[in-house]
């Protein structure tokens, strides 16, 4: 990790910083799930953040190179932020009333829309309007809409979408805002224009194969194009893709994907950390005991192997014994006598 605020650490802090740094994989390994000790978050280096965040929160991670088992090298992650003074732009100064622009006017954008227009916020919407209606009436009029769209709400909602607003705003801006000028340009002598955007265009079965590409590549929409649709363009793909997340269907599948994923992260089991460990040496296993170069009393060769601690415990109540019987035999020897003496 190389970031000019590490050089103004202290030696600890960069310590901890250098335990805290991950490095993200593309390789896969199933471990057991015995195996898991909590939970920890890790995110992306965010050169925006001060580097002592990461140490403010306990099990906090980050990471910004990505290691490729393959070729075994690390390479920047695509999600690098541009910040600094080399990713900014030069602003030129505001030119002054009556001063001249000294630049090359066919080397710009180009202006798709006026805010300063002639028209108020509510012919706008109006005309706005009348470009949906238009619209409606077009689907009304094409057979293939009817079949996709087989109710007038259904045509109204595909009117309403982005393309056909789009269409209407840029027909009105090279009408120089004549409203008249642009509705004739929206209905000509042919008929209605109709606008339709990717999510109107492709079939229930291209939007199957879509949804079963993507689980398959994920956002790898060359391999998708290649292997799923080859009729459809890379550009015509994306914009699908952009559409299709806005849609409830897919709304529904990612709640479905974090239902699943959290009721499979509730049954992982954490074993306790009380259980006992198959390797410790205890009494009762492996070789053959010694104590100070003995053998431990009561064991065979070969039983077991046993530290000093252990035995002298057991010496210890070997000892109360004595003790004890000592005291009894003192305290009244004749019963104690007679009771040893007694025939069995």
């Amino acid at each position: 990790m190389e970031n000019p605020e590490m050089v103004d650490l202290p030696e600890k802090l960069k310590h901890q910083l250098r335990h805290r740094e991950l490095f993200l994989s593309r390789q896969l390994e199933s471990l057991p799930a015995t195996h898991i000790r909590g939970k920890c978050s890790v995110t992306l280096l965010n050169e925006t953040e001060s580097l002592k965040s990461y140490l403010e929160r306990e099990d906090f991670f980050f990471y910004s190179l990505v290691y490729d088992p393959q070729q075994k090298t690390l390479l920047a992650d695509k999600g690098e932020i541009r910040v600094g003074n080399r990713y900014q732009a030069d602003i030129t100064d505001l030119l002054k009333e009556g001063e001249e622009d000294g630049r090359d006017q066919s080397k710009l954008e180009t202006k798709v829309w006026e805010a300063h227009n002639p028209l108020t916020d509510k012919q706008v919407d109006q005309f706005l309007v009348v470009a949906r209606s238009v619209g409606t009436f077009a689907r009304a009029l094409d057979c293939s809409s009817s079949v996709r769209q087989p109710s007038l709400h259904m045509s109204a909602a595909a009117a309403s979408r982005d393309i056909t607003l789009f269409h209407a705003m840029d027909t009105l801006h090279r009408s120089v805002y004549d409203v008249a000028k642009a509705i004739s340009a929206l209905v000509p002598q042919g008929g209605p224009v109709l606008c339709r955007d990717e999510m109107e265009e492709w079939s229930a079965s291209e939007a199957s194969l879509f949804e079963e590409a993507l689980e398959k590549y994920g956002k790898d929409f060359t391999d998708i194009q290649q292997d799923f649709l080859p009729w459809k363009s890379l550009t015509s793909i994306i914009e699908y893709y952009y559409m299709w997340k806005t849609t409830d269907r897919y709304v529904q599948q990612k709640r479905l994907k974090a239902a699943e994923a959290e009721s499979k992260l509730k049954q992982v089991y954490i074993p306790n950390y009380n259980k006992p460990n198959p390797n410790q040496i205890s009494v009762n296993s492996v070789k053959a005991g010694v104590v100070n170069g003995a053998g431990a009393p009561g064991q065979s060769p070969g039983a077991g192997r046993a530290c000093e601690s252990c035995y002298m415990s057991s010496l210890r109540i070997l000892l109360d014994i004595l003790e004890e019987i000592w005291w009894l035999e003192n305290a009244n020897p004749v019963r104690w006598g007679e009771a040893r003496t007694q025939p069995q």
